[in-house]
């Protein structure tokens, strides 16, 4: 594994070209930003007509322009849109009026690594994907640091695909962290499974299991939320400081002892079959097709989980604790007011 980092890349490559960030949520919002905090003179973000996020670019100081208008000005496109709609956005708007030479880039690989996206071959392909979210990667540059980032190359016409890419990872702060060199299909394949089995699924489902055993044992709600939800935040602080050690140095004795004897019996042999059940979704493309199809209904089903999650009882007792504890707004990491 290769680790580049500010010594590596030649920072004033990216700031002699004309870069287009295609949207402007979470990841826009902080690479536009940063981009031109780090000296790049022409960056413009692209958005469609009538997008909320055209008030916040322009509020931010940046020029907005449609796709079709930002792909034919650019020398680097980077696609920060969600991954349903990258492959139209591609077919209608940028690769049939991206110049010869230009390089397409993205910060997930799922479109390039299955194939819904199909690259003209004379425009270099790159990845830059942030290890962390949006807010983190403006918040970490704006205080001096960065947020260690991947890259990778899919394309390379012109030769010099990954020195633009160290560039334009330096110039978003990832080269003061470290930028870990990889391709699409390990990066791809490895944050679907993260996300499915332990970030996103697994964790939220394993808060929701311990919430309502709690509850159905006859525990107060408010007691099974601060147990199985609020205090994650505090064990997963000491792990993403100093790693699983620095978290049992820092927890009791018999909360350690805990984790040994009972942590296995959650997590036993079935997990881990479905575990590798999940993988091999990921990796033969099923969970990619059945992702785009659910995008062909509207998202239906999608929608439906994510209001039934939305009225789960676990959230309506975290909204009023919250409520209690102002400092959590105050430090947020995300402001829906500008990004």
């Amino acid at each position: 594994m290769r680790v580049y980092y500010d010594r590596d890349a030649d920072v004033n490559l990216i700031k002699g070209k004309k870069v287009a960030v295609v949207g402007y949520g979470s990841q826009g919002h902080a690479h536009a930003n940063n981009l031109r905090d780090s000296g790049v003179k022409e960056v413009v973000v692209a958005l469609r007509k009538g997008s909320q996020g055209v008030a916040k670019a322009e509020a931010a100081g940046l020029k907005v322009l449609d796709a079709t208008a930002a792909a034919k000005w650019a020398d680097v496109v980077m696609v920060l849109t969600p991954d349903e709609g990258q492959g139209d956005l591609y077919r209608e708007h940028l690769g049939p009026h991206m110049r010869g030479g230009s390089a397409l880039a993205f910060a997930h690989g799922l479109n390039i690594h299955f194939n819904l996206i199909e690259p003209r071959p004379d425009i270099d392909v790159f990845m830059i994907a942030p290890k962390g979210p949006g807010h983190t990667v403006r918040s970490e540059y704006q205080r001096g640091g960065g947020v260690p980032c991947l890259v990778a190359v899919a394309q390379n016409p012109s030769g010099n695909a990954l020195e633009v890419a160290l560039s334009y990872a330096s110039a978003i702060g990832g080269g003061r962290a470290g930028i870990i060199e990889t391709t699409f299909k390990e990066e791809c394949e490895t944050d679907l499974f993260g996300e499915q089995t332990v970030l996103c699924g697994g964790l939220v489902e394993l808060m929701k299991a311990g919430y309502e055993t709690l509850v159905a044992a006859g525990y107060a709600p408010e007691m099974a939320y601060f147990e199985c939800v609020h205090e994650v935040k505090l064990i997963v602080d000491l792990i993403y400081e100093g790693g699983i050690a620095n978290m049992n140095y820092s927890v009791s004795n018999t909360a350690e002892y805990g984790e040994y004897v009972s942590g296995p019996r959650v997590i036993d042999a079935n997990v881990r079959a479905t575990m590798k059940e999940v993988l091999a979704d990921i990796q033969s493309g099923r969970f990619a097709r059945q992702w785009m199809l659910e995008n062909k209904v509207n998202q239906t089903s999608f929608k439906a989980m994510r209001r039934q999650m939305g009225e789960h009882p676990v959230e309506q007792v975290g909204e009023k604790l919250r409520a209690m504890m102002p400092w959590i707004a105050k430090n947020r990491l995300v402001d829906k007011t500008r990004n």
